[in-house]
């Protein structure tokens, strides 16, 4: 969806084009146009599958798409997404590499313009059959939310990581609450992990062969994956402190009328260099407050469907009643 009016239907939108449809029927396949919104590594994919975001209704069957299309086919157009300190990435010197905190990784996200792209039959899986439109869209959510449990536990690790070496850094690595809040992060990083084994270990075999995960465990492992980031990064700049913001540029250390001052007053535990302290907290900022933070954050938080979306699924999937039941035969109330 890209600016769609999330109350009304796809055929209800005031703009046709706001939903991906299909526009034209030939004999060797069909005529699509409209929009993608967020689109994770689009510049970077192979393919896009395209497929439906809502349960539909037999007014929509239009909307009712899911299809397969090399991702530089005629017609499709990229708006790359902005990101926060994304010029620092377009700065040649060592001092922009510095400052960059990851210059050699990064993710960008995408608005995809679909604009009358064909698509062969072969690679149209879905035209028209709207009433599986819900379905379809549980079971990728449920598998989507799923894998939450591994990507953000990544990254998470990696904030594990910089903490410790930070606090290194900075001379508190032995202090007990540094040590008590690198702790509680990882408590955090290997409960969204655990939930993403949990909805795996618990799938179940379809009657075609192909293996479900548990789709209320899927939602509660994205659920923990909306808050528990945001919680260790909150600890992870705790820990290292408010120079993570003010600390002048790298540019500043390679200057040489000014490399004294920051080799001076930056300097922290015995033995560290203050360099590697330097690029340690621009690896932070930039996992926090920059660029990455899109990918671990942000994403963390609207990836695969906001907060209010697991939240609808687990309230359908607990099944209250049955526990209302355990509830009144321990307390011995009859029906």
């Amino acid at each position: 969806m890209s600016r769609a009016t999330g109350k009304r239907r796809p055929s209800e939108q005031t703009d046709p084009d706001l939903y991906v449809r299909v526009i034209a029927r030939k004999e060797d396949g069909v005529v699509i146009r409209g929009a993608k919104a967020h689109q994770t590594g689009a510049i970077n994919s192979h393919e896009h599958l395209v497929m439906p975001t809502v349960a539909m209704r037999p007014e929509d069957k239009d909307y009712a798409l899911c299809c397969a299309i090399p991702a530089d086919a005629p017609g499709i157009t990229y708006l790359y997404g902005r990101q926060a300190s994304d010029l620092r990435k377009l700065d040649p010197s060592e001092g922009g590499r510095i400052d960059c905190g990851n210059a050699c990784f990064g993710g960008q996200e995408c608005l995809v313009v679909f604009d009358d792209v064909f698509v062969p039959k072969e690679r149209v899986f879905m035209d028209g059959e709207y009433d599986f439109t819900g379905l379809l869209v549980e079971t990728f959510s449920a598998y989507h939310r799923q894998s939450y449990g591994g990507c953000k536990t990544g990254v998470g690790d990696i904030m594990i990581g910089a903490a410790a070496c930070i606090a290194e850094y900075n001379g508190v690595d032995q202090v007990s609450h540094i040590k008590d809040k690198i702790v509680e992060m990882s408590q955090l990083n290997e409960t969204m992990y655990a939930c993403g084994i949990a909805c795996s270990a618990h799938g179940r075999r379809t009657r075609c062969g192909v293996y479900a995960v548990d789709t209320l465990l899927a939602n509660v492992c994205k659920l923990n994956v909306t808050r528990f980031p945001y919680e260790i990064a909150r600890l992870l700049q705790d820990i290292a402190g408010g120079l993570l913001v003010t600390m002048p540029s790298a540019k500043d250390w390679s200057n040489p009328e000014t490399r004294e001052y920051v080799e001076r007053y930056l300097a922290a535990a015995d033995g560290v260099c203050v360099e590697d302290r330097m690029r340690m907290l621009r690896l932070i900022e930039n996992l926090t407050l920059g660029s990455a933070a899109v990918g671990y954050l942000v994403e963390s938080m609207h990836g695969a469907g906001s907060p209010q979306a697991q939240r609808i699924m687990i309230a359908r999937l607990s099944d209250l009643d049955r526990k209302k039941r355990w509830a009144k035969d321990l307390a011995s109330i009859e029906e």
